[in-house]
């Protein structure tokens, strides 16, 4: 944490698909084995598979500059998606897959993945669920606990800014999210409980996994909670960005949140526990309207106007975006959104302007970043 400044990384996950037809395809191997063949990543950033070999995955290095970011997605996304057309195979930034095709894709055979099927069958025989999961740095483990605790109400809006999967398998769910009522058929998902320091967070996991209800303790499927592996608090809640522009913001608004939450407990503000069913009732929401319709305000129990919880929330985090250098772009990034709307939005307008096929060229160059310098975003 330079000067003081939380570092930040985030987690692309992408689908994998027939560019003429949309269907899923299991090219991930070949994709992860021709790669390099396509130009140099930088340093840090690191690609692999995901649960699914519809899947790929890339993530970035630690960065501390949104440019730093910006120039870290943008060459992983086109570095992926010239692998993938060698392979004859589109890479689509969507959390849901868009286009007909088997419902069930193919078992992973070994490993960690292979255990993961066994342990929830048919919950997980269709998941092919992609998400953008933002890193930020935080001092030390029992910092990374009270930061999860000050962050879980605004994690509902976060979801809405990112939703992007309105689509399962060619069918029209009514949802901005699907991704997330996947999500939701986890067992442990959605906003952490309230907990203490982290020795208590890690009793609570390794109970779950102790009930057979988590494969091993790095697997929770809270939308954010301290990471298994770096030294950061892992936000998990936002569907995969359908350009670099909105997983940069997610990542600029998350580092802030973060930001926000370690001055309120040097100022010694604890967070207050949120009600678990309302906190609920505020996911479900935002991944049924996105930013279209009314949110639920977890800390008053009621429902608002997804707008005006985006505006509160930016309003929290003013001065923690000011501290990162983030204010102008932040507030640019949200104008654009709200003047092009959220993925599922334009992904729903895109579908009814053309045939699947044109669907799934559009989606494909909204994917990969065209040019150099800001992005356009629709």
């Amino acid at each position: 944490m330079p000067d003081g400044q939380p570092t930040m990384g985030v987690e692309e996950e992408f689908l994998l698909v027939n560019p003429r037809t949309g269907h899923a395809s299991a090219c991930a191997e070949r994709v992860l084995a021709r790669y390099r063949h396509h130009g140099p990543l930088p340093d840090g950033v690191r690609v692999h598979r995901e649960l699914r070999l519809t899947q790929i995955e890339a993530a970035s290095g630690v960065c501390t500059t949104a440019d730093g970011l910006r120039h870290q997605l943008t060459t992983a996304r086109r570095v992926l998606a010239g692998a993938a057309a060698a392979e004859d195979c589109a890479l689509l930034a969507t959390g849901t897959p868009i286009g007909p095709g088997p419902a069930a894709p193919p078992p992973a055979s070994d490993g960690r993945y292979a255990e993961i099927d066994a342990t929830y069958g048919a919950v997980v025989a269709d998941y092919e669920a992609c998400g953008c999961h933002v890193h930020v740095g935080v001092p030390d483990p029992d910092t990374a606990v009270a930061v999860v605790n000050h962050v879980g109400r605004w994690l509902p809006t976060l979801l809405a800014l990112s939703a992007n999967a309105p689509f399962d398998h060619g069918r029209d769910t009514g949802y901005h999210s699907w991704r997330m009522v996947q999500q939701a058929r986890f067992p442990g998902s959605g906003v952490a409980p309230h907990l203490r320091d982290h020795a208590e967070y890690r009793r609570a996991v390794e109970t779950l996994v102790d009930c057979g209800a988590l494969v091993d303790p790095d697997q929770t499927f809270w939308l954010a909670r301290p990471s298994g592996r770096f030294p950061t608090v892992e936000f998990r809640v936002a569907d995969t960005a359908l350009t670099v522009d909105h997983a940069l913001l997610q990542a600029l608004l998350s580092r802030a949140l973060v930001r926000r939450a370690l001055a309120d407990l040097d100022r010694g503000r604890v967070a207050e526990p949120v009600s678990p069913q309302v906190a609920a009732a505020a996911v479900w929401a935002a991944a049924r309207h996105g930013l279209t319709g009314q949110l639920v305000d977890v800390a008053g129990q009621t429902r608002r106007p997804a707008w005006a919880l985006v505006e509160e929330l930016l309003t929290h985090v003013r001065d923690a975006l000011d501290a990162n250098g983030d204010l102008a772009e932040v507030q640019s990034l949200v104008a654009v959104l709200r003047a092009e709307g959220t993925g599922s939005v334009q992904q729903r307008a895109a579908a009814g302007r053309g045939s699947p096929e044109a669907v799934v060229g559009w989606l494909t160059a909204l994917t990969v970043p065209a040019g150099r310098g800001k992005l356009r975003t629709g």
